[in-house]
C-alpha cells in the first residue's frame, strides 16, 4: 500500500529527499508518505523532532531527532540499524526549495518549527566553534591542544568501561580486527591484528615498545605476553587507563607492561626500539601530522620501527567531515587519504617500508560490533542512556556502509628510523 500524496507533515519532509525517500515515512499528524508496505520506516512522533528537523537540514538534524527519540525507526534493532540506513544513506542531502515552494513547506510545516530546540544532551561542540577557539595559536597546541584534545577524548572513550565490554568483547580492542578467513570470530580477529603488528615491527624479547594511545592496553598485553617486549602504553582516557592497568595486574604483566594516564606528547622516555599508534591519527589533526611523525622518529633508536594504523579516506582531496560525526562521534577529528600520511611520514624523516589497506576488514569488524550491541541493548541503555546507545548504532552502520562502499578506508604504515642509510630491513619483509 502506497500513502497518498497530499498535505501533511509526512510528505512534505519526503518531498526534501533527494531522489525521493527509500523508506515509508509517517508523522504524529497522522500524515504518511512511501510504500507502507516496506520492511523499513521511520515515524516522526513529535513537534520537537520536527523542529529539529527545520533547524537543521540534512544528517544533523535527522540525527538529532533519531538520538532524542523523536524520530523512531522501524523495521531494525537501534543497535544495528545496517539494513535500513544502508538504503538511507546518502539520501539526507535535503535539496534546496526554490522560494515558492519554500515558502509552501514552511506554510505547511509551521513557522514556529524554525526556532531550533536544545541539542541532545550528547552533541559536543561543533568543529567552526572549535575552529575559532584554536585561532588563539597557529602552533599544533591551538585547537589540539592537550586539554582539548583530553575533552574530544572523554566525550567519546570515557563511556563506560562496562559498555565497551558488552560492544567490543573480551579483547576491548577498539579498532579494526584483521580476518584471516571469512569465518574468523572477532575475538580471534583481533588477536591476530594485534600479532600482524607485533610482526610487523619485528618485535624481539627484551626490546622496548611505546604504543601512542593504547585504548584499553591490548596491543601492550599481547606484545609483552607473547614477545618479551617490555611496553608502554598511554591514553588521554582516564577510564581506559584504569581498566588497562588492573587487566596487566590480572594478567601477572606488571613487570612488562605499564597504561599511563597522560598526553604521549609528555612521555619523556626514548630510545624505543619501535612505536605503534594504533587508531590514534584520526584524531591528531592534518595540520599536526608533521609534528606528531616527528614525535615518532625521535623516540625511535637508529633503526626502529614505527607502525601507524588509522583510518583514512580512499583519496587525498581535503573535505569537512560530516556534522554528524564530527558532534556526536569524534569531535576535532580529521581524515586525510592514505597518500598523505604516507607523504607526512617520509618528510618527518621516516623510511616507508609497507603500506597495506584493511577496508574490508574495518566493515567486518562494525558489523560485529554492532550485533553485540544489538545482543546487549538493554544492559548497554543501562549503563550510559537510550540516545547515547541510538548514537553508537547510527555511528557504526553508517561507518559499516562507508568503508563497504569504498568511502573509507583503513591503512597500516610501517617505516623505519633510517639514518645513514641503515634501516635494518630484511631484503623481504617476513610478515
Amino acid at each position: 500500500m502506497t500513502a497518498q500524496p497530499g498535505k501533511g507533515i509526512a510528505p512534505t519532509i519526503a518531498s526534501l529527499f533527494p531522489g525521493g525517500l527509500p523508506l515509508w515515512l509517517k508523522a504524529y499528524d497522522g500524515s504518511s508518505a512511501g510504500d507502507l508496505d516496506l520492511p523499513y520506516g521511520m515515524e516522526l512522533v513529535s513537534e520537537r523532532g520536527l523542529s529539529y528537523i527545520m533547524t537543521a537540514p540534512g544528517d544533523l538534524g535527522l540525527a538529532r531527532a533519531y538520538v532524542a527519540g523523536d524520530l523512531v525507526l522501524h523495521g531494525a534493532h537501534p543497535g544495528d540499524p545496517y539494513p535500513a540506513f544502508s538504503l538511507l544513506k546518502d539520501h539526507t542531502d535535503f535539496g534546496i526549495p526554490g522560494p515558492l515552494e519554500l515558502v509552501g513547506i514552511l506554510r505547511s510545516l509551521g513557522l514556529s518549527h524554525l526556532v531550533p530546540p536544545p541539542p541532545p544532551p550528547q552533541e559536543h561542540l561543533p568543529a567552526w566553534r572549535n575552529r575559532l577557539e584554536g585561532l588563539r595559536s597557529l602552533s599544533w597546541w591551538g585547537r589540539h591542544s592537550q586539554e582539548r584534545d583530553a575533552d574530544a577524548i572523554h566525550h567519546h572513550y570515557d563511556v563506560s568501561n562496562a559498555f565497551y565490554e558488552h560492544v567490543l568483547g573480551p579483547s576491548m580492542t577498539y579498532t579494526c580486527a584483521v580476518y584471516p578467513t571469512d569465518d574468523t570470530t572477532l575475538e580471534e580477529a583481533q588477536a591476530h591484528k594485534y600479532d600482524l603488528v607485533c610482526r610487523k615491527l619485528d618485535l624481539q624479547p627484551g626490546q622496548r615498545l611505546l604504543d601512542i594511545g593504547c585504548g584499553w592496553g591490548g596491543m601492550v598485553r599481547h606484545a609483552a605476553r607473547h614477545y618479551g617486549v617490555k611496553a608502554l602504553g598511554v591514553t588521554l582516557s582516564r577510564e581506559q587507563a584504569t581498566w588497562a592497568q588492573e587487566e596487566i595486574k590480572k594478567q601477572g604483566l606488571d613487570d612488562l607492561a605499564e597504561v599511563r594516564h597522560c598526553d604521549y606528547r609528555a612521555v619523556e622516555e626514548g630510545d624505543f626500539d619501535a612505536v605503534s599508534s594504533i587508531g590514534l591519527t584520526e584524531h591528531i589533526g592534518i595540520a599536526n601530522y608533521p609534528a606528531y611523525f616527528s614525535f615518532m622518529r625521535d623516540k625511535l633508536k637508529p633503526q626502529g620501527r614505527m607502525l601507524n594504523h588509522c583510518i583514512t579516506r580512499h583519496d587525498n582531496i581535503d573535505r569537512r567531515t560530516g556534522a554528524f560525526i564530527d558532534r556526536y562521534v569524534f569531535p576535532d577529528g580529521e581524515l586525510a587519504g592514505s597518500g598523505t600520511i604516507v607523504t607526512a611520514v617520509e618528510d618527518a624523516g621516516l623510511e616507508v617500508q609497507h603500506h597495506e589497506n584493511f577496508r574490508v576488514h574495518y566493515a567486518k569488524t562494525l558489523a560485529g560490533w554492532c550485533q553485540n550491541l544489538a545482543d546487549n541493548w538493554d544492559a548497554c541503555v543501562a549503563e550510559t542512556d537510550e540516545g547515547t546507545a541510538r548514537v553508537w548504532g547510527l555511528y557504526m552502520a553508517g561507518s559499516r556502509i562507508a568503508f563497504e562502499r569504498n568511502e573509507i578506508q583503513l591503512h597500516h604504515v610501517l617505516a623505519t628510523r633510517t639514518d645513514d642509510g641503515a634501516s635494518g630491513y630484511p631484503l623481504r619483509h617476513e610478515f
